[in-house]
């Protein structure tokens, strides 16, 4: 038994033994959610603190030329060890990822998002590991990304791995890895109120969750821990700023559209560098960050102030010890460090490079601002502070998350009023140029579409593994033409798989096919064989597949039928998965998503235009029938169509008096004694309230 098996049969186990436990504890649920908060928080404030001594220990061993900073000890390296040093990290990097969780590239934030959208939460225990390893030995090594992204997966990781521990429903296993991400950002920059909406609006991109407190108790206990091993310290050296004059709001407005364009040529040059690595197809993926690597060593040997998080550039630009005209050089080439590593397949966040940006960004603008206008604007330092608010709001369509972590980096109401504007005005404009933030695009391009926070492709939720069918009609490649015939007839289906002893697959034999050959049946039926009428040229799916995928496929070919293989480099079958399959699954999904029936009819509503609240802006409300739709059928009137809602029961009388309810079918006409139940978003109920 492999090492990952037994572990999961261990962990199988626990997880049983633990869910008796609790039953006998017979804890209330929130007071069992509240208690799994406090953990998950102590978890992910220790991980934080762990993952921050990783990171200085190995920039330590990378970077020993002298004392300081790293930033000072970079630059007092040889300079062929600044060239080799970060593709020695890549080199490390790639295998480990590729080979052990491949969740662990890139920024980390949308592989979270995606679990929870498409794995109700569910993330592999190993990606804490794997991530905070290979993220340290990047950022260590000089890679140009953030220690952020990584201690929200690695806290996400930590919570999902927690619920499925404990075996909690799916809405409750969100709101834990909800837990671990606000914690994970709370840590690591002693920030819990930013923690707790950075998860809300980016993580669940919900802000009516239920299970809001124990999202916050997380982040508190988080900054607790963190305060406890390392003191109260701030996570940058932040000088005391104050709005000049109320002239100076319109220069943070011009600010606020430059962060907002500087926003979106990152996210723009980021995904162009990921897609110009993707296309390196005669270089092994594992060997991709090496090459990202020597780049960023080219860029360090002359401006090592792009390599690792870029604190130490930040603090400079925030106390006024940048040059001015120079900091919108380190803009671009930070740009284009961030891209390069993560687009090669380095793993770090993009929380402190877009910081980095906003700093130098603001400190060029503010600098050509003081210099033209000296006695009503502020010091370079105060619109770099701001504009890193506006470049974070602009790459993560998360302005009140943007807002709230530099005022904590603050505490200062003076900085307030500007910092909203550029925030505001940064998003507004990024958003102009794409629709999709910094982690939303990459889940789109993964065919993933997100819309407030829920997936709207239910197939791709579905994964091949759940429905396919073991027992399946094969033909062997030296079976005959009558025995080929003899089967299609026998057996229902339109594509056959060809499989050899070794229950490989070698081709399809399709009904189509068989059918060019039906007018010499009696010349072929011998001496014809399936491997001379075969297709050899087919699609296949895994059981990590989707049903989107595969319909996609089956649309390609006109297929009815896919085979079902390993893995994508194998060709041994192991089922088959067929369109009926798929409609069936999406049936039985879709049934249980929309269960607005089944709330229906589980309430009683005794009063006309009695309305129930039971989804955010959706109602089901009982009212009288409209006059206008007397004498008219569901189907003339189009109501679904024409008004939005759904009607899911009529009451009416028979001829007896007797109160009938039932759902009707489209032909239905309408009395003038019919009381309807109908649901739909409330402004859509507003309109059917609104007809005589």
């Amino acid at each position: 038994m492999k090492t990952s098996e037994r572990f999961s049969k261990i962990f199988r186990y626990l997880s049983k033994k633990n869910a008796e436990l609790l039953e006998k504890a017979n804890l209330t649920e929130h007071t069992f959610m509240i208690i799994i908060a406090l953990i998950i928080g102590i978890l992910a404030g220790f991980s934080a603190i762990g993952i921050r001594a990783l990171i200085e220990f190995i920039s330590d061993i990378s970077f020993w030329g002298g004392e300081g900073t790293i930033l000072q000890r970079i630059e007092s390296t040889p300079w062929y060890w600044v060239l080799i040093v970060p593709a020695i990290g890549g080199l490390i990097v790639g295998p480990i990822i590729y080979f052990f969780a491949p969740e662990a590239k890139g920024h980390g934030v949308p592989e979270v998002m995606q679990a929870i959208f498409l794995k109700g939460g569910k993330i592999r225990p190993r990606v804490a590991v794997i991530k905070a390893f290979a993220s340290a030995v990047t950022i260590g090594t000089g890679g140009s990304v953030g220690r952020e992204g990584p201690i929200v997966q690695i806290g996400s990781s930590l919570g999902s791995t927690i619920g499925q521990f404990f075996k909690v429903p799916t809405n409750r296993m969100k709101t834990l890895v909800g837990c671990g991400a606000a914690a994970g950002i709370a840590a690591a920059f002693n920030a819990p109120i930013a923690g707790a909406l950075f998860s809300l609006e980016i993580i669940l991109m919900d802000f009516a969750v239920a299970q809001f407190s124990p999202i916050v108790i997380s982040s508190v206990m988080a900054t607790v821990v963190s305060h406890a091993f390392e003191g109260d310290f701030a996570a940058f050296q932040v000088p005391h700023y104050q709005l000049v004059s109320p002239q100076e709001l319109f220069f943070y407005l011009i600010l606020g559209i430059l962060s907002g364009v500087a926003s979106y040529l990152f996210i723009k040059v980021l995904y162009a560098f990921e897609d110009w690595f993707d296309e390196l197809n005669k270089v092994p993926e594992y060997f991709r960050p090496l090459l990202g690597g020597i780049a960023i060593g080219l860029i360090g040997i002359f401006v090592p102030e792009v390599m690792g998080v870029g604190y130490d550039t930040i603090n400079f630009a925030l106390n006024g010890n940048l040059i001015w005209y120079a900091a919108l050089g380190l803009v671009f080439l930070k740009i284009f460090a961030t891209s390069v590593t993560l687009g090669s397949g380095g793993s770090g966040g993009i929380f402190a490079p877009s910081l980095f940006m906003g700093a130098t960004l603001g400190v060029f603008f503010g600098g050509l601002m003081h210099q033209l206008f000296p006695t009503i604007t502020a010091t370079p330092g105060a619109y770099a502070l701001v504009a890193m608010g506006g470049m974070v709001a602009g790459t993560t369509r998360a302005p009140i998350t943007a807002i709230i972590i530099v005022f904590e980096l603050t505490n200062d109401y003076h900085i307030i009023l500007p910092l909203m504007i550029t925030a505001i005005i940064s998003t507004i404009i990024s958003s102009y140029f794409t629709r999709e933030s910094i982690y939303t695009l990459k889940l789109v391009r993964r065919g993933i579409a997100i819309k407030e926070g829920s997936e709207v492709n239910v197939m791709k939720s579905i994964f091949i593994r759940s429905i396919y069918e073991k027992d399946f009609p094969a033909i062997h490649p030296q079976d005959n033409f009558n025995y080929v015939i003899n089967k299609i007839v026998n057996t229902r289906g339109r594509e056959f798989p060809v499989v050899n002893d070794k229950n490989e697959l070698l081709g399809i034999i399709t009904v189509d096919l068989v059918k060019d050959f039906l007018f010499e049946k009696d010349e072929l039926k011998e001496v014809l064989i399936a491997a001379d009428i075969m297709l050899p040229n087919y699609e296949v799916v895994t059981l990590d597949d989707n049903c989107q995928t595969a319909m996609e496929k089956m649309r390609k070919l006109d297929f009815e039928t896919l085979p079902v293989v390993e893995n994508e480099n194998s060709k041994k079958i192991v089922g088959i998965v067929t369109l009926k399959d798929i409609q069936e699954a999406y049936n039985k999904e879709i049934e249980r998503l929309n269960f607005a029936d089944t709330l229906a009819s589980g309430i009683r509503m005794s009063d006309e235009n009695e309305e129930v609240h039971f989804l955010e802006d959706y109602s089901i409300l009982q009212l009288k029938v409209p006059k206008t739709f007397v004498g008219k059928s569901i189907r003339e009137l189009g109501i679904r169509a024409k008004y939005g809602v759904d009607i899911l029961s009529v009451k009416t009388h028979n001829k007896n008096r007797e109160l009938i309810k039932a759902i009707p079918n489209p032909d239905y006409v309408f009395n003038e004694d019919d009381v309807i139940i109908i649901a739909g978003e409330q402004k859509n109920i507003n309109k059917i309230r609104l007809l005589d």
